[in-house]
C-alpha cells in the first residue's frame, strides 16, 4: 500500500491547481508535482467540500462528532465513579481510603486520570501509593536538598561548592556535582550571580555530536539528510521554509512553510520527509545548533522515526554548506526576481520551484547533468536489476 502524501503537500499542490494560469492542464500540474492526475481531481473535490463548494461532510465536521461521542463516553464514565464512590465518600474523605476505589474502577475500564479529576484527587500519591513506595536514593537526596538550603538561606552569596561544604560538614556527604545539580534544579544561586555574555545570551549545547564534519556525500538513499529553516519576506509577513535534503540525490525529501518559525516547523518537514521516503532507520540527519532542532519535540521525532542526529559547530556555515547552497539557490531564482505581494504567493513560487523547476528541470552536474528525480529514478532501477 503506497504511503499517503503529507497533508502540507497536497494543500500546496491544490493551491497552485486552482491558481494555474490559462492553457496549464490538470495533468500537467500532476506530471510536475509527480501525482496521479485522479489523484489530483479527488484533492481538488475535498478541497470543494471543505471550502462549501459542494455537499458533504467536511473534515472538521467531522472532527466535531468524534469529539462529541467521546465526551459522551466520558460523561458516562464520570456517573459510573460518582455512583460507585457513594459508599466511599459517606464513610470518610481521606484519599488514601478512595485509592482501592481507582484500582477497582481501573479494573473495569475507566481511565485512572477520569476518576482522580472526579474524585478530585492527585493521580501521582495515588500512582505512588500503589506501586513506587519513596526509594532510599529519593530519601537520601531530600536530606541533601534540606542541608543545602539551610546552608543556602544561612549564606545567600556561597556558590554550589561551598554549600556543598557546609551540608558536608552538617553531615550530608555529597559531590560538588551533587550540590550542582540539587541547587540548579531549585534555583538555589550565589546572590552575586555570574557574568552575562553581551546579548544575554550563549549558544545552546549541541544535542548530538557531528557526524558529518562537512563529508556531504552518501553511498545511497536515506543514509544522510540535511535540514535547516530560512525565512523569506512578503508585504504580509515572512514565511519560514524548513526543508530536509537527501545528500545523495540531492532531492528535497521532505519541507513545511509557516509563518511561525517554531520546533513543529521543523517536526512536519522531518515526518513529511520519513512519510515519503519509506524506510530510513539509521539514516543520519544534520542539521545546525538551532533551537528548533534541539527541542525535546525535534529530538523524540528523531527517535521515533529511527534516526540518528548530527549538528554543526555554532555560527559556521560551512558545517551545513550543502544545505546553504540549496538555500541560495532558491533565493536568486525565485525570492530575488520580484517582490512578493501576499504569502499565498510567496508559497505557491516556492513549492512550484522546488517541485517542478529544482526536482525535475534543473540538470546537476555532481549528478551526470541528471536531474534529482531523474538521478533517483536511473539508479534505484539499475540497483534492483543487479540484485
Amino acid at each position: 500500500m503506497p504511503k499517503p502524501y503529507p497533508d502540507e503537500f497536497r494543500e500546496d499542490v491544490v493551491r497552485v491547481a486552482r491558481e494555474r494560469q490559462p492553457g496549464v492542464t490538470l495533468a500537467q500540474i500532476a506530471k510536475d508535482f509527480g501525482v496521479h492526475e485522479m489523484t489530483l481531481h479527488k484533492w481538488l473535490r475535498r478541497a470543494d467540500v471543505e471550502d462549501g463548494v459542494k455537499p458533504g461532510a467536511t473534515a472538521a465536521e467531522a472532527a466535531e462528532n468524534r469529539e462529541l461521542r467521546k465526551r459522551v463516553r466520558l460523561l458516562e464514565q464520570e456517573n459510573e465513579v460518582l455512583r460507585r464512590a457513594a459508599a466511599y465518600l459517606s464513610q470518610a474523605n481521606l484519599p488514601k481510603r478512595l485509592y482501592p476505589l481507582v484500582s477497582e474502577l481501573a479494573a473495569d475500564g475507566i481511565p485512572v486520570a477520569v476518576t482522580c479529576r472526579v474524585l478530585k484527587i492527585a493521580r501521582q500519591p495515588y500512582y505512588r501509593w500503589l506501586e513506587q513506595p519513596v526509594t532510599d536514593a529519593e530519601r537520601a537526596r531530600a536530606h541533601r536538598a534540606n542541608a543545602l538550603y539551610d546552608a543556602h538561606v544561612d549564606d545567600p552569596e556561597f556558590g554550589h561548592r561551598l554549600l556543598a561544604d557546609e551540608a558536608r560538614a552538617a553531615g550530608e556527604g555529597m559531590s560538588d556535582r551533587t550540590a550542582w545539580r540539587i541547587c540548579s534544579d531549585n534555583g538555589w544561586w550565589s546572590a552575586f550571580g555570574k557574568k552575562r555574555a553581551r546579548n544575554g545570551r550563549k549558544p545552546g549545547p549541541p544535542a548530538h555530536e557531528d557526524l558529518v564534519e562537512r563529508d556531504f556525500t552518501a553511498s545511497g538513499p536515506n543514509r544522510l539528510w540535511l535540514t535547516d529553516i530560512t525565512e523569506h519576506p512578503s508585504a504580509e509577513g515572512k514565511l519560514y521554509l524548513c526543508a530536509v535534503k537527501d545528500v545523495w540525490s540531492g532531492r528535497i525529501v521532505g519541507y513545511s512553510i509557516d509563518d511561525r518559525m517554531t520546533s513543529r516547523l521543523a517536526v512536519r518537514a522531518l515526518d513529511s520527509a520519513a512519510a515519503r521516503r519509506g524506510d530510513i532507520a539509521g539514516c543520519v540527519v544534520h542539521s545546525d545548533r538551532g533551537s528548533q532542532f534541539r527541542s525535546r519535540r525535534f529530538l523524540s521525532a528523531l527517535r521515533r522515526h529511527d534516526l540518528a542526529g548530527s549538528m554543526g559547530q555554532v555560527g559556521s556555515s560551512a558545517d551545513n554548506a550543502a544545505m546553504e547552497s540549496f538555500f541560495a539557490l532558491l533565493q536568486k531564482n525565485v525570492l530575488d526576481r520580484r517582490t512578493w505581494t501576499t504569502k499565498d504567493e510567496l508559497r505557491i513560487a516556492i513549492v512550484t520551484w522546488i517541485e517542478r523547476t529544482y526536482h525535475r528541470r534543473r540538470r546537476q552536474a555532481r549528478l551526470g547533468r541528471l536531474t534529482p528525480i531523474e538521478y533517483e529514478t536511473i539508479m534505484t532501477t539499475t540497483a534492483s536489476q543487479a540484485a
